[in-house]
């Protein structure tokens, strides 16, 4: 645990998801210096400018309180760890938000964050939306998992729901950003999504642990889905929306946004639509959106040495790799039974390998593919 890591642990407790002011700081001061800044005397603090006397006494009010060892140690009993930039699981594409990215993630789940990212599909929309748009979300969400596809949403009721399920029950990865701590089960009737998502999935966070969502922050989640993933499908959305904030925040990140279209009569397909007649792509299956998103390379990090060698996967990954018999389709429960795990981790691990080029899935079943990467199959 470097001083940078704490610091950014401290300062998830201090500025607010998506402060730009205080994304400056850190890239001017760096985390640490950041920190000593603000824990410093006035006259100390006084060199964080942009920002008026009560506004910074509040900033040193939050520094004073944060306790980065608790949240650490409060996190951990949950099952939740913190990766921030420069850290091996960052995905360096939130790096495009510039001064508005987060201090850090924290996050509940197995998965290595960063290579789900590489492959992975925003699908968001509207709360209270109609049967025919929760079935479009779940359809989608399901062919998208089927074809090695990551499904992010923001695990909110309707839409983000069914995106969710249908990932989950075709045994693919989903990952929720949510507008709170990744400890805290909001909304509230989403307990048990939250721990199936987990369990087979990521729960992301920018707040620390027992933070509480506000409309703000809502907003600002936003941005971090639009950033994560390769491009944004919206399923239904009113002209209101604030599923429209992250297609046009995908956009203007350089991502594809995608709607799936509705009838011309409903108020939950307008936002849609207007996207539509816009720099939005029509597209009705999963095929299609990833026949658009699979061309995107410029988003995967540029390869340094032997990076899908079979001998850089860690201990756990290589031994559900081993677990997968040559030549044939095994189910998860045959190759949980073979690695000595359960169906859930076995599920993280292979949508890891799938990233990497060593297996593929084919209908329920997974095989290791023809030319393994590092060595053959």
């Amino acid at each position: 645990m470097t001083p940078e890591v704490l610091a950014r642990v401290a300062l998830t407790r201090v500025l607010e998801p998506g402060e730009e002011i205080g994304g400056r700081w850190l890239r001017e001061h760096g985390a640490v210096g950041l920190v000593r800044l603000l824990g410093g005397s006035e006259e100390e603090a006084g060199v964080l400018g942009g920002v008026g006397a009560d506004r910074l006494a509040g900033y040193r009010r939050r520094a004073a309180l944060a306790d980065p060892w608790r949240d650490l140690e409060t996190a951990a009993e949950a099952g939740c760890r913190f990766v921030c930039p420069g850290s091996a699981q960052w995905p360096t594409q939130l790096d495009d938000l510039g001064d508005a990215r987060p201090v850090g993630l924290w996050l509940r789940g197995r998965p290595d964050l960063r290579t789900w990212a590489l492959r992975s599909v925003a699908l968001v929309g509207a709360r209270a939306c109609t049967p025919y748009g929760a079935h479009m979300a779940q359809t989608l969400a399901a062919g998208l998992t089927e074809r090695g596809w990551v499904v992010v949403s923001g695990a909110a009721y309707g839409i983000d729901a069914a995106a969710h399920r249908g990932a989950i029950s075709s045994g693919g990865a989903t990952a929720a950003v949510l507008a709170c701590g990744v400890d805290v089960a909001y909304p509230r009737g989403h307990s048990g999504l939250l721990g199936r998502i987990a369990a087979q999935g990521l729960v992301i966070g920018e707040l620390p642990p027992g933070s509480h969502p506000t409309p703000s922050r809502f907003v600002l989640r936003n941005r971090v889905i639009a950033a994560l993933t390769r491009g944004t499908v919206v399923v239904e959305a009113a002209l209101r929306s604030g599923s429209l904030v992250t297609a046009r925040r995908a956009r203007e990140l350089g991502r594809l946004t995608m709607g799936v279209p509705g009838p011309a009569t409903s108020g939950l397909s307008a936002g849609v639509h207007e996207l539509l007649r816009g720099e939005a792509t029509l597209v009705t299956d999963a095929a299609e959106v990833i026949e658009l998103v699979g061309a995107i390379g410029e988003l995967a990090p540029a390869r340094r040495g032997p990076v899908l060698a079979r001998d850089l996967l860690d201990r756990d990954t290589a031994r559900v790799l081993e677990a997968l018999p040559a030549g044939r389709l095994a189910n998860l429960e045959e190759v949980a039974l073979a690695a000595g795990t359960g169906t859930d981790e076995v599920i993280g691990r292979l949508y890891e390998l799938h990233s990497l080029g060593f297996v593929e899935r084919l209908g329920d079943g997974w095989q290791l593919t023809r030319q393994s990467p590092g060595g053959g199959t």
